[in-house]
């Protein structure tokens, strides 16, 4: 802020700020924080959409000395109210919209507007501002908490130091001009908003906010377009789906990072042969790691391989891929990755027993050195670079989440008269998995698959809910008495409505059928909706981008999901035509 107070620093749809204008609207909200008795490393909740307020927000407590830790807006309530119960119900940051569709339980909510990122009180609006705090942060200071999947059955926090945060910002693969213009799309409660979010700020750069809600390929091309984006980070799964639908959508970026998931190298190869000017860069970390700690760019022209490596270690960090006796291994042999150095995370917060598990001594190092255990399995190539293999245990990525399978049999266990519950991760095409619940009911009992599918919305986030539920009489054993999860069946294809209606008209047979290759089911009414046959983002954007093929019709996924049966969409396409 001090080096160009006047240069723009954020930016939204609605209205842009400079360094000094942020800075200035942070510092107010700081105050507000104080006034509240926040003091240095209290934890401060912040639900908001993402905006400009936001920003200002996540700034604020890092003003004060406190730690941010942000709430998914796709959260159940009670997922939110367990969070803040479990920290101590601190103050929660919130916007209007966040507001009206209720709040966790705290002692202190204040409500930010939007765009301008002040607070609703009248004496607040009349302070003056802020400058700088007599705050002192200290580098192995917790700077935020991000919660994620917990394999013990609750979701658990991860606490990310101001070093781990600088570490990844400072790091030389950032260098050059490659990230000045840094477009935000990830929801800011999960990791790879440290990367979005810190990257510009803290390197002089512009940060530029998508709007809240569901993003589809236009709106995509769109903000690249106009706000001339030279960084943008997208999911393995979205970067596979725009590969395949509008690769060159990506022309004028100057790099584009994916990750979080296996990354297809046919995707890589779309898209730098329609943008043979854009360097991709694989990346491969976790919150636990500060996010990324490894990456390679890849630039065209492109000899695709059968798999995408994730890379070299990045600065500051050591890559041992280590035996079960946590002997190291040679070039070419597979074992668990394990990660060492200063960006490490201090661990779960106040879960001392998991942290102990998930970061141990670094037998190569110093001294009172750690190391953490990712749990997945990788091996180097003779190149040097490192291949991911697959995971360990029960954690895999859903839409470039991370899930811990343990998180929804625990959950769903939780239904009155559910005797076992096994959730399962099956591949499908392209790449992308789909949960399946493997339920047995008590003796005598019948399940309600919609009361338990209900449950489950209620409890977990929408990525977490299983797509496909299957009851059984029992559940399949190896000889050692263990779930043999490779015994379980394939769940039937899913019918649509019992309720079925035919199509009526040429643009509702096509319709009907670019539903069903999408959904993959074998047949779609005109009044099945794609949100019950659990359509999800990834499926609304090959839906539209093919309508937009066929039919010559660009729709939005806000048009989808508020028309989601054949015959609500064909009345839409009607009106527009």
């Amino acid at each position: 802020m001090a080096r160009t107070p006047d240069a723009i620093a954020v930016s939204s749809p609605v209205e842009a700020l400079t360094y000094a204008e942020l800075d200035e609207r942070a510092s107010r909200i700081a105050r507000r924080l104080t006034g509240l008795g926040v003091r240095p490393q209290d934890p401060v909740m912040v639900l908001q959409e993402r905006s400009i307020g936001l920003v200002a927000s996540i700034l604020a407590i890092v003003k004060t000395g406190a730690l941010y830790l942000p709430l998914h807006s796709a959260y159940p309530l009670q997922r939110l109210q367990w969070i803040a119960d479990s920290v101590g119900r601190p103050v929660l940051l919130a916007d209007t919209a966040m507001a009206g569709r209720g709040l966790p339980e705290v002692p202190a909510v204040i409500l930010i507007d939007a765009e301008d990122g002040k607070d609703g009180s009248d004496a607040a609006q009349a302070e003056q501002p802020v400058t700088e705090t007599d705050v002192r942060t200290r580098l192995d200071d917790l700077v935020h908490v991000i919660y994620t999947s917990g394999s013990t059955g609750d979701p658990m926090g991860v606490g990310v130091t101001h070093r781990g945060v600088l570490g990844l910002a400072l790091d030389s693969c950032w260098d050059g001009e490659a990230q000045e213009r840094i477009l935000m799309l990830a929801p800011y409660a999960f990791s790879v908003s440290t990367y979005e979010l810190w990257v510009p700020l803290l390197r002089g750069g512009h940060l530029v906010l998508a709007p809240p809600g569901h993003l589809d390929i236009g709106t995509l091309r769109a903000l690249i377009t106009e706000h001339r984006i030279t960084a943008v980070h997208v999911t393995a799964g979205l970067f596979r789906v725009v590969a395949d639908q509008a690769p060159e959508c990506f022309a004028g970026v100057r790099e584009v990072l994916t990750g979080g998931d296996v990354i297809s190298a046919k995707a890589v190869q779309q898209v730098l042969e329609a943008c043979p000017g854009t360097v991709v860069r694989a990346t491969y970390g976790a919150t636990e790691m500060s996010l990324f700690i490894t990456s390679t760019p890849m630039r065209a022209p492109y000899s695709m391989g059968p798999t995408v490596p994730v890379g070299r270690g990045l600065d500051n960090t050591r890559l041992l891929v280590l035996d079960e006796r946590l002997r190291p291994l040679p070039t070419g042999e597979a074992g668990d990755l394990y990660v060492a150095g200063p960006r490490l995370a201090r661990g779960y917060y106040r879960r001392s027993g998991i942290t102990a598990e998930r970061f141990v001594a670094d037998p190569f190092g110093k001294a009172g050195q750690r190391m953490y255990r990712t749990g997945d399995q990788v091996r180097v190539r003779p190149d040097g670079l490192i291949e991911f293999i697959g995971r360990a245990g029960d954690q895999v990525k859903i839409r470039g989440f991370r899930v811990e399978l343990a998180e929804i049999e625990s959950v769903l266990a939780r239904y009155h008269g559910l005797s076992h519950a096994v959730v399962v991760a099956r591949d499908v095409e392209d790449g992308e998995k789909r949960l399946i619940a493997y339920v047995v009911p008590e003796a005598g009992i019948g399940i309600d698959i919609d009361g338990l599918r209900a449950h489950a919305t209620e409890l977990l986030p929408e990525y977490m809910v299983p797509s496909a539920f299957v009851t059984l009489d029992s559940l399949p054993l190896t000889p050692n008495g263990k779930v043999d999860r490779k015994a379980l069946p394939e769940p039937a294809p899913e019918a649509p409505g019992s309720a079925y209606r035919a199509p009526q008209n040429p643009r509702q047979e096509l319709l009907c059928e670019l539903f069903a290759d999408v959904l993959r089911v074998p047949r779609v009414g005109i009044d099945d909706s794609f949100i019950d046959l659990h359509g999800e983002s990834l499926m609304a954007m090959r839906l539209l981008s093919s309508i937009q093929d066929r039919l010559g019709v660009e729709l939005l996924i806000s048009d989808l999901f508020d028309a989601p049966t054949v015959a609500e969409l064909d009345q839409r396409l009607e009106k527009a035509s």
